[in-house]
């Protein structure tokens, strides 16, 4: 799937995983030379794009031998079916097509496979058993606490694993789901304001970016927690953020892609607004999630 966050992404996510097939998003801002190598790499056999992306995407793909189909989420056009050797639907004649019972999926299939970069500084897909992704699900949703009533705003790529963990959490509790994508930090807090947004997850530079904005009273008044992801929270970005929304609760979580978000620094454990007043639980807070980082 090479598609920024939309309906026709998450449908064939799920879809595929339910068909018994493999899913595997690819982050939106790829350029198509690495778009070919992961579907080479994977022998991906179904495109699911848009015809913009896969206008720019035919030439880099002449080689993937393995792919037939390409699945387009807007009617193509003349121009943009033209001259590719392999079949391409729409997405509306593909989501009508007739029914089949499927392939039987066990817990041990793999759903998913997710490309890294990892500490090591090159891509490597990670394989997601569905017993993998339920797990994770489970895992997050219960340290959280009470979101089966939240609005989860999902602002990191779905490519990513706390990104499509989003997902897999708000439907374990059957939460709502914001899709969002966004130019700037602004358009985050805009959003989160109009959706009464409850839950957010993000990664320290965006936390940084957004500490320093103004946020709207409403972004004030309804965010429950934020959850932070990917790298250490500094101490300075977690105090602005409690000035920001006094009301939220952080979770500062650490995880593998392989397990996703296995562990966190509860709020009460130096993450609190009370916790940073007291400087034994500062210090918690900084070495807690410093540990997170390695």
């Amino acid at each position: 799937m090479f598609l920024e966050k939309r309906l026709e992404m998450v449908v064939a996510c799920f879809g595929s995983a339910a068909a018994g097939a493999v899913f595997l998003p690819l982050n939106p801002v790829l350029k198509p030379e690495q778009v070919a190598h992961t579907m080479r790499d994977r022998g991906a056999r179904v495109l699911v794009t848009s015809p913009q992306r896969w206008t720019g995407l035919t030439e880099a793909l002449g080689d993937c031998v393995s792919l037939h189909t390409v699945v387009l989420t807007d009617a193509a056009t003349p121009a943009t079916a033209h001259g590719a050797a392999r079949g391409v639907v729409d997405w509306s004649a593909w989501h009508d097509a007739p029914g089949s019972a499927g392939h039987r999926v066990f817990d041990t299939d793999i759903a998913a496979i997710l490309y890294t970069r990892g500490t090591t500084g090159c891509l490597k897909g990670v394989v997601l058993s569905h017993r993998n992704m339920v797990a994770g699900a489970k895992s997050v949703a219960s340290y959280l606490r009470s979101i089966a009533d939240v609005t989860l705003i999902a602002a990191l790529p779905l490519s990513f694993d706390a990104g499509f963990s989003q997902l897999t959490t708000a439907f374990h509790v059957v939460a709502r789901v914001v899709l969002l994508n966004y130019l700037l930090p602004r358009d985050v807090l805009t959003t989160m304001a109009r959706e009464r947004g409850t839950g957010i997850t993000a990664v320290p530079p965006l936390y940084i970016q957004l500490a320093s904005l103004e946020w709207p009273n409403a972004v004030r008044e309804h965010l429950r927690y934020f959850a932070n992801t990917g790298g250490r929270m500094a101490r300075e970005t977690l105090t602005k953020l409690h000035a920001c929304a006094p009301k939220a609760l952080p979770f500062l979580m650490y995880g593998l892609t392989e397990a996703f978000r296995w562990t966190c620094l509860p709020p009460e454990k130096g993450g609190s607004a009370a916790g940073l007043n007291r400087q034994g639980d500062s210090e918690r807070c900084d070495s807690g999630a410093a540990r997170g980082r390695h």
